[in-house]
């Protein structure tokens, strides 16, 4: 079987050249690519037909292309079945698994873990969102790349044990369950569920803090882990505390989500502007940044920002919110989410208008046109969809993109609508006539947010390439654009400056500032004209996922995965207040033009309306 292999040619450009590894349905082979020149490394993992079915295994790829998008996840290159098998190709990591590292340097101390940690859990609540446990987390599959980075250094591997929650049920105990030593009580009874990959976590950073193999550490007649007898050095009550919640035996007990855990880390953060850095506490100080060399804290009085009322519409298994926008006369909210509808609210009564329904995925993106006529949705489903407001009808669908569209937004005069993509590229439509006027493309990684300038020449797009990009829109019509061979747009600049991926973009009022926010969960504030960085904002404690100015320009909304949303004066870059109530990330923020009520959304599966009031009760 092994020569074989060794010359055995996959889709006449995959070479094998070595077995790697071998599970019991899973074979991992070293390999080359020879459709490139010169020859590139990858990874091929052979799967057999007994353990996955087509429809399972097209499935799974595609989650793990849409995963393999994230520069911690190695890239899906490609998968097809041959020779009565699966096979799924994929990027080679160059580095060196936290196996080898441990065993090369030595035990790991607590700011390593605390690094690791930091480094990995952005990555665990990534794949729980795309509905995958990863199911084989350990040392081994956890890979420190070369050369070394500070941030996002390591690079989950191996997905061959990988399930779309939707087949978790279909475990059994013949079903392969990962590595004994690492996986969860319930994962060895066949009924893993996602806070089954955050206990292997917990017993791959015990075993990188003593080097003992996870047998030796749990104490079985106890019936529980004795970890900390086996250190060398101390380790603060903190992490201890965190780690023996990571690996509580029932699951009730245990951390449900990345999310949860990265809120009981907390972190340290650093203000930055273009001259300054300056380390804060997280409460209590607020940054006024009075010109580029200047930053000072003070203290600010909260506002009586009070939360009016909760909407609970959405209330489906897949009912987290993604994205909201209010019309521009004030009166009507919509609300996209993962039940693959929309609905229309009155905000006057808060009862729901009208569902939405057309999208055959999740709907991320929503936003109405300057004259409130019609309603763009973008669905991970690939198209966007147009909507009449008054008689809620389906106008036309949008199609071209090849992957999931994640952000959309009309121009000022309503007549392009703009759209970015997973599939790395924006196009611009005609409203009128439902067309694509060109596609606009120079991002390495996919589109997360695009937005028009209030006067319309300008679009930022945000990506997970880590910049920002502003583009100059033409303003030719498309058939004198053909007649005359001009592009419709040209690259202004790409503004470069987050430490992560750049998930969300939006112009102030004025089109003189362009707030970003990130991964790296900061704002920050950027100069349109010469693309300079004005100053960061810090305060959030996890990733911000969605801004909103207000329509004087004066303060900025700010959502984060730390479910709470921000305040900020613009001019002095102060946070203003803290709104919270929300129990899981918050994913979208709107405000009305007309009145100052606030909306945010969640993974909750909850919309909150804010309004400055004396004393109201959510």
């Amino acid at each position: 079987m092994r020569c074989r292999h060794k010359i055995l040619l996959l889709q006449e450009r995959y070479r094998l050249l070595k077995q790697i590894n071998q599970g019991g349905f899973c074979k991992t082979f070293l390999a080359v690519d020879e459709g490139q020149f010169p020859p590139i490394p990858c990874v091929v993992q052979e799967f057999s037909l007994e353990y996955e079915t087509s429809i399972t295994f097209d499935q799974k790829a595609q989650q793990l292309e849409e995963l393999g998008k994230h520069p911690q996840i190695p890239a899906l290159l490609a998968y097809f079945q041959q020779n009565e098998h699966f096979y799924l190709v994929q990027e080679l990591i160059a580095g060196t698994n936290l196996a080898q590292v441990v065993e090369q340097e030595g035990a790991f101390n607590e700011t390593q873990i605390w690094q690791l940690l930091e480094d990995v859990l952005p990555v665990f609540e990534l794949i729980s969102d795309r509905h995958m446990i990863h199911g084989d987390i350990k040392p081994h599959n956890i890979i420190r790349k070369s050369p070394i980075t500070k941030k996002g250094n390591l690079v989950i591997v191996d997905f061959s044990t990988a399930k779309i929650v939707t087949e978790i049920d279909r475990l059994t105990s013949e079903t392969s369950i990962g590595s004994p030593e690492y996986a969860a009580p319930e994962q060895a009874r066949g009924k893993a569920v996602f806070a089954s990959d955050l206990y292997s976590l917990g017993v791959t950073c015990i075993y990188l803090l003593t080097q003992i193999p996870p047998f030796d550490l749990f104490d079985i007649a106890n019936d529980c882990w004795v970890w900390q007898q086996y250190l060398t050095t101390k380790v603060s009550d903190r992490l201890a505390q965190i780690l023996d919640k990571l690996l509580q035996n029932a699951v009730n007990r245990r951390f449900q989500s990345a999310d949860e855990v990265m809120q009981a880390m907390g972190m340290e953060f650093k203000i930055q502007n273009p001259k300054l850095v300056l380390s804060v506490p997280l409460r209590g100080s607020k940054l006024r940044v009075a010109s580029p060399r200047e930053v000072e804290v003070s203290k600010i009085p909260n506002p009586p920002w009070q939360c009016l009322h909760t909407l609970t519409g959405h209330s489906g298994r897949l009912s987290s919110i993604n994205a909201l926008a209010i019309s521009p006369d004030g009166y009507t909210l919509a609300s996209a989410s993962d039940e693959k509808i929309v609905k229309l609210w009155d905000l006057n009564t808060q009862k729901v208008l009208a569902s939405l329904s057309g999208h055959s995925q999740a709907v991320k993106s929503i936003t109405f046109s300057p004259d409130g006529q019609i309603l763009a949705t973008a669905s991970d489903d690939k198209t966007i969809k147009l909507w009449q407001v008054e008689t809620l009808e389906e106008i036309c669908t949008l199609l071209g993109h090849s992957h999931a569209v994640k952000s959309v937004a009309f121009s000022p005069d309503g007549q392009i609508l703009a759209s970015g993509s997973w599939d790395k590229t924006i196009k611009l439509w005609d409203v009128k006539t439902g067309t694509e006027i060109c596609p606009m493309t120079g991002h390495q990684l996919q589109v997360n947010s695009v937005a028009f300038s209030p006067q319309g020449q300008l679009l930022a797009s945000a990506s997970y390439d880590r910049t920002i990009r502003l583009w100059q829109i033409s303003a030719l019509e498309s058939s004198q654009r053909e007649l005359q061979n001009r592009p419709c747009y040209s690259l202004l600049s790409t503004l470069s400056g987050h430490a992560w991926a750049v998930l969300t973009v939006a112009f102030s009022p004025d089109g003189q500032i362009l707030a970003t926010g990130s991964d790296d969960n900061t704002i920050k504030f950027w100069e349109v004209n010469t693309g300079q960085l004005i100053c960061t904002l810090v305060g959030h404690s996890w990733s911000v996922v969605a801004l909103a100015f207000s329509a004087d320009g004066e303060t900025l909304l700010s959502a984060s995965c730390d479910k709470t949303v921000k305040l900020w004066r613009v001019s002095t870059a102060e946070e203003i207040v803290t709104l919270s109530g929300h129990v899981d990330s918050v994913s979208a923020v709107a405000m009305s033009k007309v009145t100052q009520l606030i909306a945010s959304g969640s993974r909750d599966k909850t919309i909150k309306l804010w309004q400055l009031v004396e004393q109201h009760n959510c």
